[in-house]
Parts: structure tokens; sequence; C-alpha cells
């Protein structure tokens, strides 16, 4: 059973972060492909389409980092959160059906994106008491 419920996962060619969010608190773990990311140029008249391939060992880690996750929300810059919201749905079908969205995001802080998170899956902030009191609420 996975101790939450919720994964945001922001997503570029150069690295992923996932968290785990929940009433509970959250968690972070933060992925790069093994190969650096190659620059292709795309000439007139040649073929293929100037883009390298996703990274398949990325992809994979990621998909591991997010495995549990009852809901997944994937967000980044680029055509990247596309490529493993497909990979995710093409080659772990099980886990690609728990996507609810794929969204544009650029480059928010790790607190901009656990805030963000919160706010998709409406998860409340948790109270803390005073030391002594009582919580109200």
């Amino acid at each position: 059973m996975p101790t939450h419920f919720h994964a945001i996962v922001w997503i570029d060619h150069s690295q992923a972060k996932v968290f785990h969010v929940g009433r509970s608190g959250d968690d972070e773990t933060v992925l790069h492909p093994h190969l650096p990311t190659r620059h292709l140029h795309h000439k007139a008249g040649s073929i293929g389409s100037g883009h390298a391939a996703p990274d398949k060992e990325f992809m994979a880690g990621v998909m591991n980092a997010v495995s549990d996750a009852g809901e997944i929300l994937i967000i980044g810059p680029a055509s990247a959160k596309t490529e493993f919201a497909k990979y995710l749905r093409e080659q772990h079908p099980k886990i690609g059906q728990r996507i609810v969205a794929i969204e544009s995001a650029d480059h928010p802080s790790d607190r901009e994106i656990v805030a963000y998170a919160k706010q998709f899956f409406k998860i409340a902030p948790t109270r803390v008491a005073a030391a002594g009191g009582t919580s109200r609420g």
C-alpha cells in the first residue's frame, strides 16, 4: 500500500523530479538520464526529425518512482512530459491509466511543484498543534 496516493512528476530531458504528496507530508526523488542530452540540428531535406529519441532507461527509472502512486500528474516545459506519458501508456498501461493530467510548467521551484500538486489534488495543508495545546478543525 503506498504511503502517498498522489504523485507529481516535473520532467524535462535533463532531469525528472518526482514528489509523492499527501496529508502526512511529501517526499522527493530526482532522476537524471544516463546519457547527457544531445542537441541535434535538423537540416532541410535530411532524413529524421532532428530530435533525440527518449532515453528508455531514464523513463523506466521515473516509472519506477511513480509505480505505487494511485494518481499521477505530469508537468514540464517541453515535450518530455508527453513522451513520458506516452511511454507509461504504451509500456506500462496499468500505471499509464493512473495519469490524471499532463500540463505545461516552466521551471518552478520544488516548493511551487508541491504546492501545485496539493492544490491540484485538493490536499488540505496539515495543521500542527502548538506545544501543550489542541488543534482546531
